[in-house]
């Protein structure tokens, strides 16, 4: 081999490594490029789905048993088909879907023994008040006016007749709703109840 061709051998081996360092930078370039577009696409999908995932929250679902302002008897609660979160399947419910923004609310109702209670819960599903027949200093009677700070601060300047007779309820939770649950033990008083709920009023004062 001549000198000339010995003083080639070494600028082409550099040409060939050069290039290939190259492709492999253009190879790890599309392999990062082709991860980011995946990942693209997963992240679109994942947010596209979530709505569907979501569940539906609780004062939704209210909204399925009837109208609002009126306090809607729930289905019997089944294993796997409760009507609402976290419901007893030895108790009866019934509930009522409201808006502050209408106007104060009464609730009134009359419930048997031996166990009934009452809950407020705000539209986000957390509770915000609830009592039951052994703490209402009632009986089985019950009074309840929901209530906004400012409709509480108009309402004191001129008092409906009986309003010291009812416990008021104190919210900013504009929307929300009442939930009635009594001990189902018997068919004869699962009547009394189904009677005593379909009486139970929930509406503007």
């Amino acid at each position: 081999m001549s000198v000339r061709a010995r003083s080639a051998a070494p600028g082409l081996r550099a040409r060939l490594r050069d290039a290939f360092d190259g492709m492999v930078v253009v190879r790890v370039l599309l392999l990062v490029l082709a991860g980011l577009f995946l990942g693209g696409i997963i992240h679109i999908a994942i947010v596209l789905g979530v709505p569907g995932q979501v569940p539906e929250s609780a004062y939704a679902r209210v909204a399925a048993f009837g109208p609002d302002g009126v306090f809607n008897r729930l289905p019997d609660v089944e294993a796997g088909a409760e009507p609402l979160p976290m419901l007893d399947p030895m108790m009866l419910h019934a509930a009522c879907r409201y808006d502050l923004n209408e106007g104060p609310l009464k609730i009134e109702a009359a419930l048997p023994p031996p166990f009934w209670s009452f809950a407020l819960f705000d539209a986000g599903g957390r509770a915000i008040y609830s009592l039951n027949d052994r703490t209402s200093g009632a009986g089985g009677r019950l009074e309840v006016l929901v209530i906004t700070t400012e409709q509480l601060s108009v309402l004191r300047e001129n008092p409906p007749e009986g309003l010291e007779d009812l416990i008021v309820i104190e919210t900013d939770a504009t929307h929300g709703y009442a939930l009635l649950r009594a001990f189902d033990g018997e068919p004869l008083l699962r009547e009394r109840i189904e009677t005593a709920m379909a009486q139970a009023t929930c509406r503007g004062l």
